[in-house]
């Protein structure tokens, strides 16, 4: 297994996602025996959220880890949308009314249409609730789950206080020993051009993290789709640094924040849509491992999510380790 070196962590450079399944006991079990066998194989980064799988992907993550040790994992989860939990025997109605509503956390007002919600009471209880479900008294990283929801209901100084707010909230479980670092998990946000409702401006979030933890900020992770299909994160030149116009991979290397891909394989999208010309210029057959040369090779990427769930997908994309990267000047020539 190949690792990228980070602040002084080794993280690997496949990582296993826990968005999609059933929410029966055998999905469990598949996501259970599937993220053992990663860690045992080498990997380290296991992605969650509070709401994947109404907490299960959660629960499970944390049985792996009392099995296997703790510290043989490099666990991220977020917050963002209204959870709901899935063990808790009761109306989700009922759930929302007693843990959102009656106990001020949430505004009604304030959330969106699609459930998603910003604010540090709301973030509090989600964080907390993490880590009872993951067994665990700290948390890697921490994602803000896709926060440029809210810049289609809210105007950007509003969005920016709620994301102060936020940050304050992940630097006192920093000072209190919970958490490591945070950042920002997004789907639209820095794929999309300079000026569009949802863009995100990487230099103004960092500002923000400043205002709020000064230069040993805790802001040092990023998510954001990135495969075959949408590549902006490497191609469109949307941010600035330093008065130039920089993609947002390009942005992340120069300010020092490592990036996690989500969507490596496009969700699956990929499979039987690999030309074959493509497949000769990577020297390799199989779609899936195509797909992953084409991300992990990337400049600027750090850690390659792909959602897991079953042990034969995993040895089928961990196959990928039997093949170098495409070294720089390699992969720019793709783009030629």
């Amino acid at each position: 297994m190949r690792y990228k070196e980070f602040l002084g962590y080794k993280l690997s450079e496949l990582g296993i996602g826990t968005y999609l399944g059933e929410l029966d006991a055998q999905t469990d079990q598949r996501y259970f025996e599937t993220i053992k066998l990663g860690v045992e194989l080498g990997i380290n980064v296991v992605d969650t959220a509070i709401n994947y799988r109404y907490m299960k992907s959660e629960r499970v993550i944390g049985r792996v880890a009392r099995e296997v040790g703790r510290d043989k994992l490099f666990i991220s989860t977020k917050g963002g949308y209204v959870p709901f939990d899935a063990d808790a025997g009761e109306d989700p109605k009922v759930f929302f009314e007693e843990n959102f509503l009656k106990t001020g956390i949430i505004d009604p007002n304030e959330m969106t249409p699609q459930g998603h919600y910003l604010g540090g009471k709301f973030i509090d209880w989600c964080f907390e609730k993490s880590i009872e479900n993951l067994q665990t008294d700290r948390i890697e990283v921490y994602f803000l789950h896709n926060p440029e929801e809210q810049l289609l209901f809210t105007e950007r100084d509003k969005f920016y206080d709620k994301i102060r707010e936020c940050f304050g909230v992940l630097e006192e479980k920093r000072r209190e020993g919970k958490l490591l670092f945070y950042g920002l998990a997004t789907w639209h946000g820095f794929r999309i051009p300079e000026g569009a409702r949802q863009y995100l401006s990487l230099t103004d979030v960092l500002e923000l993290a400043k205002e709020v933890g000064g230069h040993q900020h805790g802001f040092k992770f990023l998510q954001l789709p990135y495969n075959l299909g949408m590549h902006e994160a490497f191609s469109l030149k949307n941010q600035t640094i330093n008065g130039k116009k920089v993609s947002t991979l390009e942005a992340c290397r120069e300010l020092g924040i490592y990036v996690y891909t989500s969507a490596s394989l496009y969700q699956g999208n990929v499979i039987g849509r690999i030309p074959d010309q493509l497949k000769e210029r990577f020297g390799i057959d199989k779609d899936v491992l195509v797909a992953l040369q084409f991300v992990r090779s990337t400049p600027g990427v750090g850690t390659a999510l792909v959602g897991m769930s079953r042990t034969q997908h995993l040895k089928e994309n961990l196959e990928i380790e039997n093949i170098e990267p495409l070294r720089e000047e390699e992969f720019l020539s793709l783009f030629k």
